[in-house]
């Protein structure tokens, strides 16, 4: 039963705490991709660096509070300074909307149009965020660094193997938990929410009804402005900030929105689990696993890992092929806002 619990621990350590960090940060930029897809009917590939550009006002205001001698402690002092940010990235956006997408969506351009506009202002976020911050890690989390500790959890219950939760864990699973409760009760309990909806079903029908388009776009680039400056904020917490690896978000975040069904709110946070525990599972290394399960003879000599971590980025790109091929709708196909 010891070696059962130590195998236990060992994966809560390394696949499970990680994989429920890993997948409500792409949870939630997931759900910043599906609520424009779903209102704006556009693929937005720069929201990975609008996470980025987010992440980097939350970073200078926390410098500027931690020089003020003001904290958070014992969590991040970060957290006071993500409203600053998320008020940022929400301006950047209703900006870029009101200078570059709102001309195209007046003569009615076709979907490409608006994609071709996300990449271009993906390179301009890209420039203005590593000018103004450099392309240097940052490392912006202070306060207590861990909620358990291994030494702690081994003196605790007696087992060889240790589990270790981070503080920026721990804020980010409760963070996205909280943040993705108020966009369901948003949605389906104001009239704001049931009006976007409604745009989303059908945007001629919701027009004769009197919903204003303007107000719907409004409101849904500050949802997603604010979803990315969360996202981005978490991400850096947890993993550290640095400007080249949001671009790599782009990937694993679109495979989350179209693994759980493009559209569908529910199936953007299903899918960033998704994505986060494969990527986890197909590359943790099982040796001490079944040297714990299994005799002494049995242990083998590799490592038991399916793939290298290198090929993290693989794996999403694997599964976004495979529910292409087989079903390109998503896991909620059908459902959408």
């Amino acid at each position: 039963m010891t070696d059962i619990l130590n195998a236990l621990a060992l994966l809560g350590n390394f696949v499970i705490v990680p994989g429920l960090t890993y997948g409500s940060q792409l949870a939630l930029g997931a759900l910043g991709v599906t609520m424009i897809y779903a209102v704006l009917r556009f693929s937005n590939f720069a929201h990975g660096e609008t996470m980025s550009f987010g992440a980097m006002i939350t970073i200078l205001v926390t410098w500027w509070l931690q020089g003020k001698g003001v904290s958070l402690a014992p969590l991040p002092t970060a957290l006071l300074a993500l409203p600053i940010g998320i008020i940022g990235t929400v301006l950047m956006c209703l900006l870029f909307d009101r200078f570059v997408y709102r001309y195209y969506r007046r003569q009615r351009a076709a979907p490409v149009t608006y994609l071709i506009l996300s990449v271009g202002i993906l390179f301009i976020l890209s420039g203005l965020v590593r000018f103004v911050i450099g392309p240097q890690d940052r490392i912006f989390a202070d306060g207590e660094r861990f909620i358990m500790k291994a030494r702690a959890f081994k003196e605790m219950t007696g087992l060889d193997q240790g589990l270790a939760i981070k503080t920026t864990q721990g804020v980010t699973v409760v963070t996205a938990v909280i943040v993705v409760a108020l966009i369901f009760w948003f949605l389906n309990r104001t009239r704001t929410g049931k009006s976007m909806r409604a745009y989303s079903d059908n945007e001629d029908l919701a027009l004769l009804s009197g919903i204003s388009p303007a107000k719907v776009v409004s409101i849904t680039w500050i949802i997603t402005g604010a979803l990315a400056a969360v996202a981005g904020t978490l991400y850096g917490l947890d993993k550290g900030y640095k400007p080249f690896t949001y671009l790599g978000l782009v990937l694993p975040i679109f495979a989350a929105a179209i693994v759980g069904g493009v559209g569908n709110p529910l199936g953007a946070i299903s899918g960033g689990f998704v994505i986060s525990f494969s990527e986890l599972l197909l590359t943790f290394a099982y040796k001490r696993v079944i040297a714990y399960l299994t005799p002494g003879d049995w242990v083998p000599e590799g490592l038991v890992q399916l793939l290298a971590t290198d090929y993290k980025l693989a794996v999403s790109f694997v599964i976004l092929v495979i529910v292409l091929l087989v079903k390109p709708t998503g896991l909620f196909s059908g459902k959408t806002l």
